[in-house]
């Protein structure tokens, strides 16, 4: 794909079907069964989430779901780890400012999903 600048085309999981997800709000392709820290990567995105107290950009640290520095806000659930987390179609994405904040959406009927 021309629109993922990082990504290794040799690599197995670029021959995958393509999904799409929102981080921050723009369209962003990935390959069904990555995890989101390896999408992020690809499209050259490296900050997951800013610090409480100083709004330091934390990223992938040790990619391996242990220190927590990836965490980012994923379909309004704060606190998802980017490095342990598979992409999933239409998955909303949010960089994560300090610890993040719940986010509800409702469907027709008025039962959040």
């Amino acid at each position: 794909m021309p629109d993922e600048p990082y990504r290794i085309l040799s690599h197995h999981m670029s021959q995958l079907p393509t999904v799409s997800l929102t981080v921050d709000g723009k369209p962003v392709p990935a390959r069904a069964g990555e995890l989101l820290a390896a999408t992020l990567l690809a499209q050259g995105l490296h900050v997951c989430r800013t610090t409480l107290h100083d709004r330091t950009a934390r990223g992938i640290f040790c990619a391996i779901g242990v220190c927590g520095d990836c965490t980012m806000q994923v379909n309004g659930v704060p606190g998802v780890r980017a490095c342990v987390t598979l992409v999933e179609d239409g998955m909303r994405v949010e960089t994560q400012h300090g610890s993040g904040a719940w986010q509800f959406v409702f469907d027709d009927t008025g039962h959040a999903r």
